[in-house]
């Protein structure tokens, strides 16, 4: 295997104000785009080119990557007019694959942080004779979900909607976005209309016949969608939990970027992420959190679990807990911001205007 897709054409709606200028995977974590990590696995597994399925903010993706040669892959970008959904963006840029028809192509959903073995992956295809493989991953809670029970052999049975009752819940195993196809099978997903990879290709192929292959691997595995994910998959790309070649410096319990600015007695821990140009000043106690490019924590500002937007500024003394902060919004001295709370992009709050306790 030495191809690749990767659907990066979402507009990450979960994930606003992040993505109301950056498009979901080029959203920095650990450092750097979520996708340079997406990208450098590939590399480490052996894929040589990477087709990137772009839509939302396309304009931004070659700017920063370009032909790939940094990360030793030859990319290529292919942007949809309108929205096709996983299977009709899979489709429309079957044209840029090199590989022969019984050949896998890797593929990869834009918004996972994975451990994925690749390698074992495209091992279980080949092995099994598979049309299309999937990476399965068990959940605690698969209510939320889509589930895929397999047989012994590990073939795939049925894929079933999100269960609404205890009897439904025929097993904890779900989709978890990283796919091997043989390269035949994408040219039968219908073109010029929105397709859904999950909800029509896979239940149709298995009603045709063909052979579609899981491999449950149980290794990290988390869905980057909601602003509390991305916040936390980041911190886990940081301490090491989830694995990354992409991982600028040596990371541990804080990552501190070139240009980036923390006062002596500033105290960062659990993950955290210092971008470019930033500054945390005297006082302040960051942890699990990012702090995006240019962003300004002010002298005993509190930030936990928060992502801080490029350019943002978080006043003096204010508290922030599981929140997300816009591209240059302000949060003026002495606010505390709680769970669930985003401000938008160049927002402004003024000193001392939300609080959750008294101000004495």
């Amino acid at each position: 295997m030495t191809e690749a897709i990767l659907l990066v054409g979402g507009k990450g709606t979960r994930l606003r104000p992040l993505t109301v200028r950056t498009p979901k995977p080029m959203v920095r974590a650990a450092g750097v785009p979520f996708l340079t990590h997406q990208l450098a696995r590939a590399r480490a597994a052996g894929v040589e080119h990477v087709v990137l399925a772009t839509s939302y903010l396309a304009e931004v993706f070659e700017p920063y990557f370009g032909d790939g040669a940094s990360l030793g892959l030859h990319i290529e970008y292919v942007t949809e007019e309108e929205p096709l959904g996983t299977g009709g963006a899979i489709r429309n840029v079957a044209s840029r694959l090199h590989s022969g028809p019984d050949e896998p192509v890797l593929i990869f959903n834009g918004d996972i942080l994975t451990g994925l073995d690749i390698r074992a992956l495209v091992h279980t295809h080949e092995t099994t004779g598979a049309d299309v493989s999937l990476h399965l991953t068990k959940v605690t809670d698969p209510r939320a979900y889509g589930l895929v029970p397999t047989g012994d052999t590990g073939r795939v049975l049925a894929f079933l909607e999100k269960p609404q009752t205890p009897e439904e819940i025929v097993t904890d195993q779900i989709n978890a976005g990283a796919y091997v196809f043989r390269r035949s099978v994408i040219d039968t997903i219908p073109t010029g209309r929105p397709v859904s990879v999950e909800r029509e290709t896979f239940p149709g192929l298995l009603t045709a016949g063909a052979h579609l292959q899981g491999l449950v691997d149980s290794t990290y595995w988390l869905d980057l969608g909601t602003p509390a994910a991305f916040v936390r998959g980041s911190a886990d790309l940081v301490l090491g939990r989830a694995p990354s070649p992409a991982v600028p410096g040596r990371g541990g319990d804080r990552l501190v970027l070139p240009t980036a600015r923390v006062a002596p007695d500033a105290k960062l821990a659990g993950g955290t992420v210092v971008g470019e140009g930033a500054f945390v000043a005297e006082g302040a106690r960051v942890f699990g959190s990012t702090i995006l490019p240019g962003a300004v924590i002010e002298p005993g500002a509190v930030v936990t679990d928060s992502l801080i937007g490029t350019g943002a500024w978080v006043g003096e003394r204010s508290v922030l807990t599981g929140t997300v902060i816009g591209d240059g919004a302000v949060v003026g001295a002495r606010n505390e911001l709680r769970d669930g709370v985003r401000v938008w992009c160049d927002a402004r709050i003024p000193a001392g205007s939300v609080r959750f306790s008294s101000d004495e």
